[in-house]
């Protein structure tokens, strides 16, 4: 997961692979929230781990749930089997309403002492609508905050079920979801019923909460969406282990992802059908109008382009609330207007989705036309686009959806705000986006920064790429990395074994991450620190076959979204066409106590003036080389950071970086 303040999407062009999603949000809360209500142990498979199933977890962890985590992915729950939480609890439930509401239905109607609370948008997220229906029922509930709004106290319930419980449907389904959950607890000896008043929003969420009542041994008597009853003698018994399908609202982001740029082979989806409980399935639908070619199967999809420009659509998208967001997006690619209606519920989400969408579509250069239940988005052709930083809004939605405009025919890249936002529902979604996208080698972003021994160019590299979310390049390291493994290889680092120390450094599975050097999985880190490893990265060097062989490795690190690279000739020879160069230095006194307070904190002596002398010796050794001399590149940036510090140098860098943008400020 990203967890940069921002990260920058290079220009995109094309989508092809297969793509494995997360769990379903919507499944994965109430799954675990009807296990815990339970009789009996569920073994839940496919859990999403995200935010939203986190806090839910903690929750339950709370209330005296036994909760054991398997696996990834896998936990087993310990029912309560209907009884009351033996535990008075504050619980902290973020910004997951799929957590909030049916957890304040279900503790309202078996009683106690709790808080519920989140984050300052949970606060603006109503919930009096459903605090009404569960008064009325006689359950203890006040407001901490502003009426109509969590953090909640609830308390002991006097419950009266006689009348059918009267609940709003048209601000959000999850109410209505909250009411079927949390009801079975106490319809042991009599039905309890449930109306909707007004037209009945997001039905498809309800039709997942129903299909899993089911699978929990309860069964809903449905008279269309109007009337729901609860059989007397309902009681939750645990299906012993259940299967969470992949989320069909993220799925929706891939689904646009092949109409829009899988043009010569299809993107596949693995995890999820045609045949899905989730009501987000047919985006499918929707994406067809536009244009897309969706083969579906049991389990997989396959989506390809097809009409292009893709065709303007205008949908009531009651059925899709969430997966309609990316519908926006998609428009701006269509023949012409396209509008979305019914979704007022938007408004009430993460975010005020409406007036978001709009907002972030304009920057980009669009025509958007906003109403209190519709969105009507006009079409941006080739060279209107602009490059647009995103703002998130904390929404997860708003991030994944807008990553689809880097696609844009402009070849321009856009800024997305606060991408970790996206842990709510998909944590790894940017790498699942970057390991199926595709586009120009040029397009990708290249920032060397070169200079001499002990200039700290190693250190702000690494910095400066975790600052950006770019894949960091430490080329000093690759000799030393080659020669390791050639000794492990049993090759002797001789001429005789040029062909064959070359062709295994063509292939080396090399990584650096969170200041370490893997080859593969195995930690070389200190392994290539050695002196008898320095020894053997010279002679190494001296191979012309294995010089072309590392060249050739070190253009593979340049991969979506950037790259860093650090090194003596990453801006002269291996990127001289980098976007940015850097040339960092220091004094060589600088450079030796630097040097010299290194080598102290490993134990080892050394004098100031003896390391100044042999770093003045490498440096003109370096500069004089005939192959690849350390020189700064004609266009590179000179930063003496001698008397600046290692924070300093990075905000510089980045301050460069900043200026050659297009985001402005």
């Amino acid at each position: 997961m990203y967890a940069t303040p921002f990260l920058d999407l290079p220009p995109l062009e094309s989508a092809v692979g297969e793509v494995a999603l997360p769990g379903s949000k919507s499944i994965s809360n109430r799954v675990l929230l009807l296990a815990a209500l339970s009789e009996g142990t569920t073994a839940v498979h496919d859990l999403l781990d995200s935010d939203d199933t986190r806090v839910m977890l903690d929750a339950l962890v709370q209330l005296g749930c036994g909760v054991r985590r398997i696996a990834p992915g896998q936990v087993e729950i310990d029912g309560l089997a209907g009884q009351p939480p033996a535990v008075s609890a504050r619980l902290f439930l973020g910004n997951a309403g799929t957590a909030m509401r049916p957890l304040t239905a279900a503790l309202a109607v078996l009683g106690g002492d709790f808080v519920l609370e989140g984050v300052p948008r949970m606060h603006e997220r109503p919930i009096g609508d459903l605090v009404d229906a569960l008064r009325a029922l006689g359950c203890t509930i006040g407001y901490l905050g502003n009426e109509g709004y969590p953090p909640l106290a609830i308390g002991r319930p006097a419950l009266h079920l006689d009348a059918p419980i009267p609940v709003r449907g048209d601000v959000s389904s999850q109410f209505l979801t909250a009411l079927l959950m949390a009801l079975p607890l106490v319809a042991t000896e009599r039905p309890v019923v449930i109306e909707v008043q007004g037209e009945l929003i997001s039905r498809p969420y309800v039709e997942i909460t129903l299909n899993l009542l089911q699978r929990f041994g309860i069964a809903v008597e449905r008279e269309g969406w109007q009337r729901f009853t609860i059989p007397a003698g309902s009681r939750y018994r645990s299906p012993g282990k259940l299967h969470v399908e992949a989320d069909a609202s993220s799925a929706s982001y891939f689904i646009a992802l092949g109409a829009m740029a899988a043009v010569e082979q299809p993107l596949r989806i693995r995890g999820l059908g045609e045949e899905s409980i989730q009501g987000d399935i047919r985006f499918i639908d929707a994406a067809r109008q536009m244009g897309a070619v969706v083969e579906g199967g049991a389990n997989r999809l396959a989506i390809r382009r097809g009409a292009w420009p893709l065709k303007a659509i205008d949908i009531d998208c009651n059925h899709i609330p969430d997966a309609a967001m990316t519908l926006a997006v998609m428009a701006l690619f269509a023949d012409g207007p396209s509008t979305l209606r019914n979704i007022a519920s938007w408004r009430v989400k993460e975010t005020d989705r409406i007036a978001a969408m709009a907002t972030e579509a304009r920057k980009l250069g669009a025509t958007v036309e906003e109403g209190p239940d519709w969105l009507r988005i006009h079409p941006l052709p080739a060279g209107a686009w602009k490059a647009a930083t995103i703002h998130t809004y904390d929404d997860h939605r708003v991030a994944m959806c807008f990553s689809l405009a880097a696609f844009n025919p402009d070849r321009l890249p856009v800024r997305i705000e606060d991408p970790k936002c996206v842990a709510k529902t998909f944590p790894d979604y940017f790498e699942t986006l970057f390991s199926v996208a595709r586009t120009a080698t040029a397009n990708i972003p290249v920032l060397c920064i070169d200079g001499p021994t002990a200039s700290g160019k190693g250190t702000v590299a690494a910095a400066v790429a975790a600052r950006l979310g770019y894949h960091f390049l430490d080329s000093g390291a690759m000799y030393r990395v080659t020669a390791l493994a050639a000794t492990r290889a049993g090759l002797a680092i001789a001429p005789e074994q040029e062909a064959a120390i070359a062709a295994l450094a063509r292939t080396l599975p090399v990584r650096f991450l969170d200041g370490r050097v893997l080859i593969g999985e195995d930690d070389v880190t200190d392994a290539i620190r050695t002196e008898e490893a320095g020894m053997n990265a010279s002679r190494v060097s001296a191979l012309p076959a294995v010089r072309d062989a590392l060249v050739a490795l070190q253009h593979g690190f340049r991969r979506l979204p950037g790259l860093v690279a650090d090194g003596r000739d990453m801006g002269t020879v291996i990127f001289p066409g980098a976007d940015l160069k850097v040339y960092l230095t220091a004094s060589a006194q600088t450079r030796a106590e630097r040097r010299h307070q290194q080598l102290l904190a490993k134990g080892i002596p050394a004098k100031i003036a003896d390391l100044r002398a042999d770093l003045e010796a490498r440096d003109l050794r370096d500069s004089s080389r005939p192959v690849a001399p350390l020189k700064p590149a004609q266009d590179a940036l000179v930063l003496d950071n001698s008397t600046a510090t290692i924070e300093q140098s990075v905000a510089q860098v980045v301050s460069w970086w900043q200026g050659k943008r297009p985001f402005g400020a």
